[in-house]
């Protein structure tokens, strides 16, 4: 080989094998994480997400790939909030992986660039239900918070990868954009219906419905993570008559029982609602999670009489 052609052979390598060349491996505990993450880091990140997005992200299977996924991952991003603590913390814990144990600089609390609703006040007991003493964990249901976390991505990548600090900057711009102009759309297609009043099953939709300007009268459940009694379902009946409440949203892993039998009673339409990103095929993305969920909406409210 040339002498000559040394030196810019060692450079090409350079260039290759260089940190800024390759992808940082990225785990979220959700879909919905992960493809802020996609949005963000585009080829300059390799992204993997835990919970599927038509599983309870409280319950996940803590599967033995998981540890070795968290092993390799250079950043974990949570939700927070205590979401995951059922089933996260052994993981990370067993995964050996110091990079992204918490208060690491590979581990990125989402929730901490949120707007966090239904933060308790007062002592918490076992017989207040599954309340999450950190406030209510569904914040990414807001896109504002979508954007807000996007914007904590942007700055953890940026830190991770400096010479790819520009390229994520125009990717969360691009994102920004057009998340702004499907708010517009969105905005315009729900606004005739601000201050609806809905059931849900569970409380998933606090961030939702306050973006939205849908008020939640009712749940299913008594309690967060109590199954429905037959008094409590009795109870919910009468107010949902007395007060003309035609729709419940209901998460796709609940049993449908009850909410039909209290559908059959007020004459209410039970929409099984997307909670996040792969929830239903279609959704591949966080903006069309939104556009899945209020095309939906619409459609109930439609059926229900426009009530």
């Amino acid at each position: 080989m040339s002498r000559r052609l040394l030196p810019f052979l060692v450079a090409a390598l350079a260039t290759i094998w260089s940190p800024a060349a390759q992808a940082v491996n990225v785990v979220a505990t959700t879909e919905d994480l992960a493809s802020l993450a996609r949005e963000v880091g585009g080829d300059k990140v390799k992204v993997d997400s835990i919970a599927r997005g038509y599983q309870d992200p409280h319950f996940v299977e803590a599967k033995p790939s998981f540890i070795f996924l968290l092993n390799k991952a250079e950043l974990l991003i949570v939700v927070g909030r205590e979401l995951e603590i059922g089933w996260l913390p052994p993981l990370v814990l067993q995964s050996r992986n110091a990079k992204i144990q918490p208060g690491a600089g590979g581990y990125l609390d989402a929730s901490l660039s949120a707007k966090i609703l239904e933060i308790p006040t007062g002592q918490i007991t076992r017989a207040m239900g599954d309340v999450h003493p950190q406030g209510n964990p569904h914040f990414w249901l807001d896109p504002g918070n979508g954007r807000r976390v996007a914007q904590a991505i942007l700055q953890k990548l940026s830190e991770m990868s400096p010479g790819d600090a520009a390229y994520f900057s125009q990717r969360y711009a691009d994102f920004d954009k057009r998340l702004g102009e499907a708010e517009k759309r969105w905005d315009a297609a729900l606004a005739p219906y601000k201050g609806l009043k809905i059931v849900t099953y569970h409380r998933s939709w606090p961030n939702f419905c306050d973006r939205f300007g849908l008020e939640v009268v009712g749940y299913v459940e008594p309690k967060p993570g109590i199954p429905p009694s037959p008094s409590h379902t009795l109870d919910l009946i009468s107010e949902m008559k007395a007060k003309n409440i035609t729709l419940i949203l209901v998460e796709p892993y609940f049993d449908l029982k009850t909410p039909n039998s209290i559908a059959r009673e007020t004459g209410a339409h039970v929409l099984v609602l997307a909670p996040s990103v792969g929830a239903e095929k279609v959704i591949t993305d966080y903006i069309k999670l939104f556009d899945y969920d209020v095309d939906q909406i619409l459609t109930a409210i439609k059926q229900t009489g426009g009530k």
